[in-house]
């Protein structure tokens, strides 16, 4: 009799730990298809940074680790992580706007953290693995938030601030990306009178997983550029002289702009459903600290002298976006 129950545990046990193991995959399969296609519509501009190392120092209510020195080569994570996997990093992946790709990436990001876990025998997520309470983590959870604009091709002092911050801003460390951040935000708020469509998204997902889903949401934001004109990422900048750069042409409709901002603290913004929303979202998101912020995107097109961004592809671009 308790042979049987034995065995009957360890089957269910084995169907519950294939089933967690098949979600990662099938998550990606969801993922291919809730993808929107690039709509190579113009060349763009790009602004960005950060890093992802661990501390050893407590977080706070809500924060991540410690942020060491920032790379020029991309977002380079460091340390594992150990124990249990606590259940809190399943609650927020219920309050997502929009329910588009940002979702559905961060919410793979929890689920492998939770298949990796269930690999190295740590034992479902909250549980104990075994008897043993898990050790306090140094790395809490990582706020990301991702917001879109598109705004009236008028805004071509936008574009010329963008240039300008690429020319000159210091993204090889945190205060030189809080400086983007903040210009960058201050140059959006100004416009109240160009913004047409707006999306806002903000996901809470475990330190080990932040550095790949941030780099996957850039490589989704970046694939929607026929190439990049300008740049400067990571203290290093790089300028096409094949593509001359050049304010949005006459009859172009759109300049669309991507912020994506890593954060170990909280990001309290909600969705963008109106102009005060918007107005809100981008003050908090200018306000991130230096010593908060991990890691920042700053993406927008057109950038290419004369190009054009209509409302169809903005609209197939960026299909998230809601009408203020």
């Amino acid at each position: 009799m308790f042979s049987s129950q034995a065995t009957g545990r360890a089957s269910a046990g084995r169907r519950r730990l294939s089933a967690w193991l098949v979600l990662p995959f099938l998550l990606s399969a969801l993922v291919m298809f809730a993808a929107p296609q690039p709509s190579q519509a113009a060349s763009g501009g790009r602004i960005g940074g950060g890093s992802f190392r661990s501390a050893p120092s407590m977080p706070r209510n809500f924060s991540g680790g410690g942020g060491g020195g920032f790379g020029g080569g991309g977002y380079r994570g460091g340390g594992g992580f150990g124990g249990g996997i606590g259940f809190p990093f399943l609650i927020p992946i219920f309050g997502f706007g929009g329910g588009g790709l940002f979702g559905f990436l961060v919410l793979m990001s929890i689920v492998g953290v939770i298949a990796n876990s269930l690999r190295g025998g740590g034992g479902l997520p909250g549980g104990n693995g075994g008897g043993a309470m898990a050790a306090p983590r140094a790395d809490g959870p990582v706020a990301v938030a991702q917001l879109q604009m598109g705004l009236l091709a008028t805004a071509r002092d936008l574009q010329t601030d963008l240039r300008r911050l690429a020319a000159s801003a210091d993204t090889g460390n945190s205060a030189g990306l809080q400086r983007v951040l903040q210009e960058t935000t201050l140059s959006l708020l100004r416009n109240p009178d160009l913004w047409v469509y707006a999306n806002v998204e903000v996901g809470q997902v475990p330190f080990p997983s932040a550095e790949t889903t941030f780099n996957r949401l850039s490589m989704t934001e970046r694939s929607k550029l026929r190439r990049e004109v300008t740049s400067n990422v990571g203290g290093k900048r790089f300028q096409d002289a094949a593509a001359p750069v050049g304010n949005a042409d006459a009859t172009s409709d759109f300049i669309a702009i991507t912020l994506l901002v890593a954060s170990r603290g909280r990001i309290p913004i909600k969705s963008a459903s109106s102009a005060d929303d918007l107005r809100n979202a981008l003050s908090v998101l200018g306000a991130v600290s230096s010593s908060d912020l991990l890691a920042l995107e700053v993406i927008w097109q057109p950038e290419g002298e004369g190009e054009v961004l209509s409302t169809e592809e903005l609209l197939t671009a960026y299909p998230q976006l809601q009408h203020l």
